[in-house]
């Protein structure tokens, strides 16, 4: 036997677990956070947008880990995230 193909039978006799990179939970607070606090009222869609900043900066920080997706969806949850701060002030500010 040639050692490609012990190989490829030790391949067959312990299956590998799979280990595809997944979205952090903090990403995926992060965007809903964000878009939900742009179309929510005042007070609400400054207290979303905190969240959103937030949790967006968690998410690039465990985005940094090697099975950790959502590095782009964090980073873009924190710039609407700022987006949702302008708006809230200028909906507490003017109302209507």
């Amino acid at each position: 036997m040639t050692l490609a193909t012990l190989a490829f039978m030790a391949d067959l006799d312990y299956p590998r677990a799979r280990n595809d990179p997944k979205f952090s939970i903090p990403s995926i607070i992060a965007i809903i956070a964000a878009i939900w606090g742009i179309f929510a009222g005042g007070g609400m869609a400054l207290v979303l947008a905190i969240v959103a900043i937030i949790a967006g900066i968690l998410g690039v920080l465990l985005a940094l880990l090697p099975r950790v997706r959502g590095g782009i969806v964090s980073v873009f949850s924190i710039g609407a995230g700022v987006l949702g701060i302008i708006l809230a002030i200028f909906k507490i500010i003017i109302p209507g």
